[in-house]
């Protein structure tokens, strides 16, 4: 009876060393996969990074932002240990390729083959019409095409829990929010300013979110800034947005 009781518990240690080494090579080969869905897009965005010069302002502006994100992937992808942030390194590489594309069209250029939609990107919508508004004194625009004027693009995403369309604007003025991880007193007037009634945005970013700056930084796991960090912004050519 005893030896029967040892042959059982040994079989039952076993059995659980069987599981979690089968468990171990699992999630070693997800985060593997990730990694290497990852390293596909961040290869992809050296390709249009290494090899694009802007010739103009906006996509000059561009290709710059596209720069930050791969070297914030590349960096992203390396320290991952988990499946789930190889893919935040992935989304960041596909903003990167985004701008990459907008760097093209602003060059007049083909813009090259489809990219994977970004968290976030189609709740937000896009820019339908060229727009400019005046808040709090300041001008702003927005227009659904590079131009002198609105030399800043964005993809189409969520920053600090809101939705912004994609489009190109006059000024870059999502990036305290990146930064911050939420939206300063009077961001409602901004959004609900310039985007009310155009038709390509969703209706989620004219929704009043009730307290300005309650969201955190990424909101729904949409689009959170990828490389952006504090150093890089200054004061955005002379304003410090502190108004927004």
């Amino acid at each position: 009876m005893e030896i029967v009781l040892v042959i059982v518990a040994i079989a039952a240690v076993a059995l659980i060393v069987m599981s979690v080494v089968r468990g171990h090579r699992t999630r070693t080969t997800a985060l593997g996969d990730a990694q290497a869905d990852a390293r596909a897009a961040i290869d992809r965005l050296a390709g249009q990074v290494n090899n694009l010069v802007g010739s103009n302002d906006a996509a000059r502006q561009a290709l710059a932002d596209a720069g930050e994100r791969y070297t914030a992937a590349a960096a992203q992808v390396g320290g991952a240990n988990t499946p789930t942030q190889a893919r935040f390194a992935k989304q960041t590489a596909l903003e990167g390729l985004y701008y990459a594309r907008a760097a093209r069209v602003a060059m007049d250029m083909d813009p090259g083959p489809p990219i994977d939609e970004l968290d976030g990107q189609r709740s937000a919508g896009s820019v339908t019409e060229a727009r400019s508004v005046d808040v709090d004194g300041r001008a702003l625009e927005t227009s659904p095409a590079p131009s002198d004027r609105t030399p800043n693009y964005f993809p189409g995403g969520v920053v600090a829990g809101r939705p912004v369309p994609a489009g190109w604007y006059s000024e870059p003025w999502w990036k305290p929010a990146l930064v911050a991880g939420a939206w300063g007193v009077g961001s409602y007037l901004i959004f609900s300013s310039l985007f009310a009634g155009m038709a390509g945005v969703g209706p989620a970013v004219l929704a009043d979110p009730g307290v300005d700056g309650a969201a955190d930084l990424g909101g729904d796991g949409g689009f959170d800034g990828g490389g952006f960090d504090s150093g890089g912004f200054g004061d955005f050519g002379g304003g410090d947005f502190g108004g927004f």
